[in-house]
């Protein structure tokens, strides 16, 4: 199914699993209430899904990136699919699955920029730990291994694993949060990407994350759970990172990266912009603080523009 435009820069390879969707994006004045109607709304289409989003935000980004995903045997399918190809990223790893349809979300968004997200995964479901096993020398191959949480739990596992296995650097992004996933998804993270309700969900959801400070804190915390490094994204505010240093990670680097002022037009794709841009700094062989500055520039421009892509 390749459809991939140039090839990025050699010895920044990064190498994506993750989701594939047709966004429905809905611009309303408000959102309704429960049993409310409203009729004002207008309907624009977009491409997205959280592994093909971070796909294109690498490869725009500078890196030689590799997407595995899942679509179905359909037309919602065929143009996300296309348009990650066109975006430079190799595309050849997408496999067509019958019976099932590709992976929709419906998105309504405000004036204010900020959205609500309700996605059907349909073959986004069916991305299973043997297909990460079908490419492993290809996986074993990137020095980045990016993935997040609209697959099932087993797959990244596994993908976590291999990408140990091979010395390549694993990105988690917990977004969604799945309480089904296994632990060792978390341990194998370097780092582990999360938002502020993200972080409250591992941390034990009844400790909110709020502003710079808190994050700061509940970053460090994270370790706690066995990544190597965490990050907590921001919004506005930026990002926060924390580190295990040391040859037994008994020491611990922190910092805010604030973002610079912008005028937002719509949040859909600012996190996934980050992971993307983030995987791509590190695999040309940026520093944690290196990567997390360039994905808060990167994300703060997302949130500019229309569209999940920013």
């Amino acid at each position: 199914m390749s459809d991939a435009g140039p090839s990025a820069p050699a010895g920044a390879s990064v190498f994506v699993l993750g989701s594939v969707n047709r966004d429905f994006v809905l611009k309303v004045a408000r959102r309704p209430g429960p049993g409310e109607t409203v009729t004002d709304a207008t309907l624009e289409r977009h491409n997205g899904g959280k592994g093909a989003n971070q796909a294109v935000a690498a490869a725009r980004a500078g890196a030689s990136v590799a997407l595995l995903a899942c679509v179905g045997e359909d037309a919602i399918g065929e143009e996300p699919v296309r348009s990650v190809g066109r975006a430079g990223v190799d595309v050849s790893l997408v496999k067509r699955v019958s019976g099932v349809t590709s992976g929709a979300a419906f998105i309504t968004v405000t004036p204010d920029g900020e959205n609500a997200i309700t996605v059907a995964p349909g073959a986004n479901r069916h991305l299973f730990p043997e297909d990460v096993d079908a490419v492993r020398e290809r996986l074993s191959d990137a020095g980045v291994v990016v993935a997040q949480m609209e697959i099932p739990p087993e797959t990244v596992a596994r993908a976590g694993l291999l990408a140990r296995e091979s010395g390549a650097r694993f990105v988690l992004n917990f977004a969604p949060p799945r309480p089904e996933a296994p632990r060792s998804v978390v341990r194998a993270a370097d780092p582990l990407v999360v938002n502020e309700h993200e972080a409250a969900f591992l941390l034990g959801g009844d400790r909110p994350v709020r502003g710079a400070r808190d994050a700061l804190g509940a970053a460090r915390d994270l370790l706690g759970l066995g990544p190597n490094s965490a990050v907590i994204t921001l919004g506005p505010e930026g990002a926060v990172f924390a580190e295990a240093r040391g040859s037994n990670g008994s020491s611990v680097a922190s910092g805010h990266l604030p973002a610079p002022p912008v005028e937002p037009v719509d949040t859909t794709g600012a996190g996934d912009t980050f992971v993307g841009t983030l995987a791509a700094h590190l695999a040309r062989g940026a520093s944690l603080e290196e990567a997390v500055e360039a994905a808060v520039r990167a994300g703060s421009e997302a949130v500019t523009r229309e569209g999940a892509r920013g």
